[in-house]
């Protein structure tokens, strides 16, 4: 019994060892005393990596520690047949079952080691059915299961979400006197954190000891990455200390686990602390290490670090892999360089790479959001053609992407799911439901959202969501309010972000009935109506001018004891300023400073634009002087505005010298504020400056609108009109117009009604200018529509 105990536990080792790395299992101290028969069961774990090497290396190494003589005619048949089992991945497993049912019936009853095996590998296929049948088989063959092969199939039940099953299994093993180890307890902390039962598995980590358990490095490793994926860093970091104040080395998961967490919350420089940690400790970075760190680096903007780190892992000899080649293409995604990230996955699979499922569904992704159909298409065929069976989750990223470009329906998807095997879910009929509502028909949508509530699908939050904002968009807001209350009912409840959706799309109906009637609702169903649903319902209400209403919800606001923040206070002074209201604006900033509500620069930008539209020049200068006083930084918007107010007022040399600070500030003008200093050159026949500024304005890389066109053609059509004008400057001038006239035309730019008169009186022959106008005017009338 104890040779035995020896060799299952050893066997166990190689076959944890055999998921990583087989070549770096460590084979001495194997007793010698062990049957030839074992070591068929000692090569069996290598056939999950697909590894004949390994099993040659186990055989060599066996042969050299042991000094076995001949050891090809005394090995079991069975050792060779295995080791052939190797060289191929995908049909692995079922020469293992044959082996299985051959030693069977040759009357070779396999030890409980060789049942483990065969377990794991139908766990790992996904094949639980049947490793119950072979777990019950166990039993008849008079074999007891042990601690690992129960630990296998319980970490499988809870990998498929069978929580139930899991725990009943778990009760069997403690009934048939199974051992309940650390290794027992470590699966069924995983699988309590991975199933979102989280305080199961704190509990069960918290009552180790009360087992007289002692957790090991892989118990304190699926902690800290429980925590770490709950964003629970604080207890992670705390797991850490702990696991090192007991002298409990951490490994490369460990640490890995810790490294994730911080990349997860975006704390990069700590990651990288834990990596030099680590290093220090010679726990080497492995590639899920490297390719964590090279997601999060990449995701940051950090492209410079993040590709120092793939240079160092390509340094340490480690190989690309399906996770290093996700992370480099979702980086290529995000800035658009799709024809990279195809190079890239070429280059890869020239090297000998086998691109996954993912790898696929990422440039997919990233061919459609860039409008490549055909290319995301021709992917989608490749997959078929390589035997690359869709997921549900792929098939959601191509409908997806080709919903938005307008080229799919839910009737094709239904079909197309239908030849693939899949079964829509949540995401699909979001996408469909999506879909629908921005094609105009939201009755179809209301229609897939009555049929996923029919195949018992769950609607999400964000499907209630997309449900609430599609229905406000085509005008059903009693429906919308309906979608809200189911919302409740099935559980979820309205944030915020919800409350914002309503209002956003109802106030562009501009009816505060309306929107007062949903807040309404709101407060009806009890729903929690906080600062933020009082600021989002105020900012509508201001939006549509409509201070009044929202000044009654402030009041009601304050009442209910929720206090008022400077967004609350920049709203009312919005809406005041919008309506021309500036006395109130600014008793409405009196009550802010009173209140001790601090303004920022938002709040004074708001002002300074009241007062420019009312022509108050020199009050807006008393405000920026203010705003200077009290340690706020002009920006963007700030200049903008005295450009605009000092222009209105003909102060041209005020609104060059803000556009001048403004620039050596940093800022880049919007083309707006370009309009206006063209419009103030164009009005008073300054067209040489107004070239300059719009030669200007395309090197900082502002794109001219339509109105800047509009400004320079009309400028250079008035000027070349001048009485006395020189004829070469006229010729000039007129050219001059007409070459901005065809570049707004080839950008698809279609000009104004001045515009049109402008060309059509400058350029006509005469006696032909009403024929001309007319001409002109029925063109750009068929382009408008």
């Amino acid at each position: 019994m104890a040779k035995r105990s020896v060799a299952l536990k050893f066997s166990c080792l190689l076959h944890n060892r055999a998921l990583n790395n087989p070549m770096d299992a460590t084979f001495r101290g194997f007793p010698p005393s062990i049957r030839t028969p074992k070591l068929s069961l000692l090569c069996t774990p290598f056939c999950s990596t697909s590894s004949s090497t390994a099993v040659r290396h186990l055989l060599a190494e066996l042969d050299k520690e042991w000094r076995l003589k001949s050891m090809e005619s005394d090995l079991d048949e069975r050792v060779i047949d295995v080791n052939r089992t190797c060289n191929d991945r995908q049909n692995g497993l079922e020469k293992a079952l044959s082996l299985y049912e051959e030693m069977v019936g040759s009357g070779i009853f396999p030890d409980v080691v060789t049942y483990s095996s065969i377990l794991y590998g139908l766990c790992k296929h996904g094949r639980l059915s049947e490793g119950k049948l072979l777990l019950r088989e166990m039993g008849k063959m008079g074999m007891d299961p042990n601690d690992v092969s129960y630990s296998i199939l319980i970490d499988a039940l809870f990998k498929a979400g069978k929580i139930a099953e899991a725990l009943t299994t778990l009760g069997h093993m403690i009934v048939r006197g199974s051992n309940f180890d650390v290794i027992a307890c470590t699966v069924l902390i995983d699988g309590f954190f991975k199933n979102g039962q989280t305080k199961e598995a704190e509990y069960m980590f918290c009552n180790l000891y009360q087992l007289n358990l002692v957790p090991n490095c892989i118990t304190y490793s699926v902690l800290i990455d429980g925590r770490c994926k709950l964003g629970d860093i604080n207890g992670a970091e705390s797991a850490l200390y702990e696991m090192e104040e007991k002298r409990c080395v951490p490994n490369v998961i460990t640490y890995s686990s810790m490294i994730n967490g911080y990349v997860k919350k975006g704390m990069l420089h700590n990651a990288f602390k834990v990596l030099r940690k680590m290093v220090h400790q010679n726990v080497m970075p492995n590639i899920f290490t490297y390719a964590i760190l090279l997601d999060g680096s990449f995701k940051a903007g950090w492209q410079d670090i993040g590709l120092d780190i793939y240079n160092k892992m390509k340094q340490g000899g480690i190989k690309d892999n399906v996770f290093i080649l996700d992370a480099l293409m979702n980086n290529l995604k995000r800035s658009g360089r799709m024809e990279e990230a195809g190079d890239l996955i070429a280059k890869m699979v020239s090297g000998g790479l086998i691109p996954d499922l993912v790898n696929y569904t990422t440039l997919m992704d990233g061919f459609l959001k860039s409008g490549k159909e055909s290319s995301a298409l021709n992917l989608a065929q490749e997959m078929t053609s390589k035997n690359i069976v869709f997921d549900v989750v792929a098939f959601n990223v191509l409908i997806n992407g080709l919903f938005k470009l307008g080229k799919c329906d839910t009737e094709s998807i239904y079909i197309a799911m239908g030849e693939l095997g899949l079964s829509p879910d949540s995401a699909t009929y979001n996408t469909m439901i999506n879909g629908n509502f921005k094609k105009g028909n939201w009755e179809s949508a209301l229609k897939l959202w009555n049929e996923m509530k029919g195949r018992k699908l769950v609607p999400s939050a964000i499907t209630c969501n997309i449900m609430i904002s599609g229905l406000c968009e085509a005008g059903r807001i009693e429906k919308a309010i309906d979608i809200l209350k189911e919302m409740v009912a099935l559980g979820f409840y309205p944030t915020s972000t919800t409350y914002r959706i309503l209002l956003k799309v109802s106030s562009k109906s501009r009816r505060a009935d309306i929107i007062l009637k949903i807040h309404e609702c709101f407060v009806g169903l009890h729903l929690k109506v906080d600062k933020d649903v009082y600021n989002s319902l105020i900012c509508n209400l201001c939006r549509i001018g409509m201070t009044r209403k929202a000044t009654v919800v402030f009041k009601d606001m304050k009442k209910r004891g929720t206090l008022a923040d400077t967004r609350t206070y920049n709203a009312l002074i919005q809406g005041y300023c919008i309506s021309s209201h500036l006395k109130r604006a600014f008793m409405t900033y009196s009550s802010m400073l009173s209140e001790r509500v601090s303004p920022n620069i938002a709040t004074f930008n708001l002002l300074l634009g009241g007062l420019s539209k009312a022509g108050l020049i020199c009050e807006a200068d008393d405000l920026l002087s203010e705003i200077r006083k009290r340690g706020l930084v002009p920006n963007a918007c700030t200049y903008e505005t005295l450009i605009r107010g000092h222009c209105k007022v003909g102060n041209t040399k005020e609104s060059l010298r803000f556009y001048c600070e403004m620039v050596i500030k940093g800022f880049i003008p919007r083309p707006s504020t370009y309009n206006v200093l063209l419009g103030y050159f164009s009005k008073m026949g300054k067209m040489g400056q107004a070239k300059e500024l719009m030669n200007e304005m395309q090197t900082k890389g502002v794109s001219p609108t339509s109105s800047t066109y509009d400004i320079l053609i009309c400028g250079w059509c008035k000027l070349s009109k001048m009485p006395d004008l020189d004829m070469a400057l006229k010729v000039s001038y007129r050219a001059e117009a007409k070459r901005l006239f065809t570049e707004m035309n080839d950008k698809g730019f279609v000009p104004c009604e001045s515009t049109v008169f402008c060309i059509s009186s400058t350029f006509a022959t005469p006696g032909k200018k009403a024929d001309a106008l007319m001409l002109l005017k029925n063109k750009y009338k068929r382009k408008r529509e």
